[in-house]
């Protein structure tokens, strides 16, 4: 069982992956710049008997590194069988009551690539391996601020939002090939990385 994790730096990301290889997964983690983390990380999870752990770099706002970084993950460790879509950033923070204007098109567009781009394209590199095995399982790391507007911004707020209808079009439309999939909404916590990219 592979498991592609990316954004394990910090606290969900690197809790889900302790967890799963505990269950005997192999797992693929990701991490943008902070490369210590992510070797300690893979460290951990190695002293699992039968676990294989690999660490890929890549900023996963560029379209042409998620490939890559997928084709990597394939060749060293195989087909995920599970994704766990965790990478993203909060971007600029505005909050509840900011103005919308200080939000530019250009962060915006960053913000949606990094949390929902990235996702969508990680999805559709993984699913035929998935369906063709009948089965596979994808997470969507999402927030309670796709429901609420949150305290970040509206450029946060509305990436987290499309990975819902991302989520219920590939539920639907793969149920039939063994493919579950499933959200995870985190609410905003204190951590003094808060507004950096995880």
């Amino acid at each position: 069982m592979v498991t592609d994790i990316p954004g394990t730096r910090g606290g969900i990301g690197n809790a889900t992956a302790l967890a799963l290889a505990r269950q005997g997964a192999s797992i693929a983690v990701h991490y943008s710049s902070a490369s210590e983390k992510a070797i300690a990380l893979v460290e951990q999870l190695q002293a699992h008997e039968g676990v294989r752990a690999a660490v890929f770099q890549a900023d996963l706002s560029e379209y042409d590194n998620v490939r890559r970084m997928h084709t990597e993950i394939v060749e060293q460790l195989g087909h995920p069988d599970i994704l766990f879509n965790n990478a993203g950033s909060t971007g600029k923070v505005i909050g509840k009551m900011g103005n919308i204007q200080d939000v530019s098109i250009e962060d915006f567009e960053k913000t949606w690539r990094l949390n929902t781009g990235s996702s969508y394209l990680l999805t559709q590199l993984c699913l035929p391996h998935m369906v063709e095995q009948k089965y596979g399982r994808i997470v969507f790391c999402s927030s309670v601020a796709a429901g609420t507007g949150g305290v970040i911004g509206p450029h946060y707020a509305s990436s987290k939002s499309a990975l819902h209808g991302l989520l219920h079009w590939v539920a639907s439309r793969h149920a039939k090939d063994g493919i579950v999939c499933r959200d995870f909404s985190s609410f905003l916590k204190a951590h003094p990385e808060l507004s950096q990219d995880v």
